[in-house]
């Protein structure tokens, strides 16, 4: 893929520690009979890889602790191709870690603690941002595994540098007024989006959020695709199917959407192109274990 722009992304990094066992536990309950593995994650570094693997140059913002698990990730980001030279590593804090349950069929639960990302403030994304100049048509990329603070400092330097600002609302809270002011491209899933604005009905919580921030909205909906939502007098939204595919793993999908739509509209294509193209990302990233 040919590249008129970059990829920023500006987002959480952790490790991934994972058992696959037959079924997720209840309250209270023990599973036992698991497989162990683990994997590099964090929804900011899985979007960055996703990015890269879709033919983007992408720059991260980030923070790891001064720790074997945060050597390791950056390890890992640096082998798939994104520049980490930005990425903090902060003493005294642990890299966030995410304890991650997948059962046979695929669906997850997940615990995050997350020690330097939410160490991560405004002032240290500053200093991270210091000299970045993106090229024309750039991307940025911000989802909520960061404190408001840094968030809100991020996406002020993406206005001011002219940069497409896509939102990733995960895990849901309510989207800071002076994010909205800037009319981002929210890409919630359903369950995001109920969150944000209360509708149980997807189509109808894409509407409510456009109408907010006067921009397109996709709603992922895992197997049924997803919805795009154009702002306007219409306010048009348009399903996206999903290819049929075997599910091993759903952890890192939303992230594999997320990343390939910033990599193909950093390129030039066009909204709705890009986001059949990140369909299908999503899909084929649920046929292997693993984020990423």
């Amino acid at each position: 893929m040919a590249n008129s722009g970059e990829v920023l992304i500006v987002g959480s990094i952790n490790v991934d520690l994972v058992i696959r066992a037959a079924q997720l536990p209840a309250p209270g309950q023990s599973v036992t009979g698991g497989v162990f593995a683990r994997h590099e994650g964090g929804k900011g570094a899985n979007q960055a890889v996703a990015a890269a693997r879709h033919g983007a140059t992408v720059t991260m913002i980030g923070a790891v602790g001064d720790d074997d698990y945060g050597r390791s990730a950056l390890a890992d980001l640096a082998r798939e191709g994104v520049d980490v030279s930005r990425v903090a590593a902060m003493g005294g804090e642990s890299t966030g870690l995410a304890l991650i349950a997948v059962d046979g069929r695929g669906a997850n639960q997940i615990v995050v603690a997350p020690g330097a990302n939410f160490a991560f403030g405004a002032a240290a994304i500053e200093v991270a941002l210091a000299g970045y100049e993106p090229p024309a048509g750039s991307v940025a990329v911000l989802s909520f595994e960061l404190g408001d603070d840094a968030i809100i400092a991020a996406a002020r330097y993406v206005a001011g540098h002219g940069m497409r600002l896509l939102v990733n609302p995960a895990p849901a809270r309510e989207l800071p007024a002076e994010l909205v002011a800037l009319s981002p491209i929210v890409l919630p899933n359903e369950g995001e989006a109920a969150a944000l604005t209360g509708l149980s009905d997807p189509r109808a919580a894409a509407v409510a959020l456009a109408a907010l921030t006067h921009a397109p909205v996709i709603v992922t909906l895992g197997a049924q695709g997803a919805l795009v939502c154009e702002p306007g007098a219409a306010q048009e939204v348009e399903r996206l199917a999903a290819p049929s595919v075997e599910v091993v793993d759903t952890t890192g999908a939303g992230d594999a959407f997320v990343g390939a739509l910033a990599a193909h509209l950093a390129a030039g294509k066009p909204l709705h192109e890009a986001a059949v193209a990140a369909v299908e990302a999503a899909s084929q990233s649920v046929t292997s274990a693993g984020a990423r």
